[in-house]
């Protein structure tokens, strides 16, 4: 079971649609999810390291670079909407086949 964290500027809207497609994707791959949260970059930037993978908008990416040299998969989404995204990101990052 992984912990996912979804992040985006505000923590409201983007970031909500963001977990809607991620949780769809870990559904649709098999990938046992035990907690999947959404929050502002400032919030996730401080908690990343507590989770196993966290998505966020491409640009945000590179915010999350101290959780990245600690284990943390950090998967940066160029169409937040994207199902198919969401699930070839899972699988780069090695959670899904």
């Amino acid at each position: 079971m992984i912990k996912v964290l979804v992040a985006c500027a505000n923590g409201a809207g983007t970031s909500l649609m963001m977990k809607m497609r991620v949780e769809k994707a870990c559904k649709d791959l098999g990938v046992e999810v035990s907690t999947i949260h959404h929050c502002s970059l400032s919030e996730g930037k401080s908690a990343a390291t507590q989770y196993d993978v966290v998505f966020c908008p491409l640009n945000f990416k590179n915010m999350f670079t101290d959780a990245e040299k600690k284990g943390v998969k950090i998967c940066g989404m160029k169409n937040v909407l994207s199902d198919k995204e969401a699930q070839a990101l899972l699988k780069e990052a090695g959670f899904a086949e």
